[in-house]
């Protein structure tokens, strides 16, 4: 009798997840197959589900995954150890698989290789039906970066890497932070919040947080903020804020990460001259934002956006996680855990906002 796998199959917006049985499939020698342990719901995943942004369909949803290693193929590494994996082990991946040859691949852009396979994002037709986190299993293909979790982290906590923490260290590494930076997070989302913890732990002098919404504002100093804003109150309280922090210059760092254009343009008015802006929140149509080229010419800005990620990110995320999970309270983050068969109730509780992430566990 073939073994078959379950998996909650998106159909576009507006209509029910259809909970479908797959058979699992026979592997080829760079393939490994992952009982998915937990995966929890990611913004995109919220706009994609809510016809925000444009997504093919059928497809399986979820792309924050942690998993077992059920069967493979044959000897397989991972990025960055050489130890063959092992049935049982804990293991997370990067979000998207590359070629490694193309002309994006060689140029340092695996995340936009000419031949992409991003899990979460794939149409069930493209041959590999189970690629996306709302399953109980996952085919992990060729041109995918595996790495182990280690053991002392929790599921709750390791299961965004993949993607919100993942993208995060990337933001960090083109901001090239060496120590004593002035940083303005906009947005204290699970990305801001993580920005915030990262940007603490590489020495930021002064971390300074703005977002509409109060309860986040109140985690986002236990997350290394040293200042936070409520931009409902005051449209100049954030600049108050960082001319006060930065003796009138401005920061050296902003991150936005809410992708409001709105937010964009104020950020710009509050870099220093030959301050660093780093986009990574604008992952859905937008309008077009006001944007001054003298301004950016006469202060010497530098901007910079950031889509995914590439593989070391994703190594540098998990360490990350494995050092502070018991500094910054991640697990926290993540509030009600669902089975696979109310994924739909998962999305409803992460539409209402009471917490950044929604964890489903297909198999309790």
């Amino acid at each position: 009798m073939t073994a078959m796998s379950r998996a909650a199959v998106f159909h576009g917006a507006g209509k029910p997840l259809e909970l479908a049985t797959f058979p699992l499939p026979s592997l080829r020698s760079d393939e490994v197959l992952v009982e998915i342990l937990c995966s929890t719901l990611c913004a995109s995943d919220l706009h994609t589900y809510a016809g925000r942004r444009p997504a093919p369909v059928p497809s399986i949803l979820g792309h924050e995954i942690i998993g077992r290693v059920v069967a493979h193929g044959g000897t397989i590494g991972t990025f960055d150890d050489a130890r063959p994996l092992e049935l049982g082990e804990r293991i997370t991946w990067t979000v998207a698989a590359s070629c490694g040859r193309c002309f994006y691949c060689r140029h340092e852009l695996p995340q936009k290789c000419e031949t992409l396979f991003k899990y979460g994002h794939e149409p069930l037709e493209r041959g590999c039906p189970l690629s996306g986190g709302l399953a109980e299993h996952c085919l992990l293909v060729e041109g995918t970066a595996i790495l182990r979790v280690p053991a002392e982290l929790p599921e709750a906590s390791a299961a965004p890497a993949n993607c919100a923490t993942a993208t995060v260290a990337a933001a960090l590494r083109y901001a090239h932070l060496r120590g004593g930076e002035s940083v303005l997070v906009q947005g204290a989302g699970m990305l801001g919040l993580t920005a915030c913890a990262m940007a603490s732990r590489a020495g930021a002098s002064a971390v300074m947080v703005g977002d509409v919404d109060a309860k986040r504002l109140e985690r986002a100093a236990r997350f290394g903020a040293t200042d936070t804003v409520l931009l409902a109150e005051s449209s100049d309280a954030l600049e108050q804020t960082v001319r006060e922090q930065t003796a009138g210059r401005g920061v050296d760092v902003a991150f936005e990460l809410s992708g409001s254009p709105a937010a964009i343009e104020t950020g710009l008015g509050l870099l220093r001259t030959g301050g660093v802006y780093i986009w990574v929140g604008s992952v859905m149509p937008t309008r077009a934002i006001s944007l001054s080229p003298e301004t950016i010419v006469r202060r010497m800005l530098r901007i910079h956006g950031v889509h995914n990620y590439a593989a070391a990110d994703l190594a540098v995320a998990l360490r990350f996680l494995a050092e502070t999970h018991t500094v910054y309270p991640f697990a926290e983050l993540v509030g009600t855990t669902y089975p696979l068969e109310a994924a739909e109730a998962a999305f409803a509780a992460a539409a209402r906002g009471d917490c950044l992430r929604v964890a489903v566990r297909p198999r309790p």
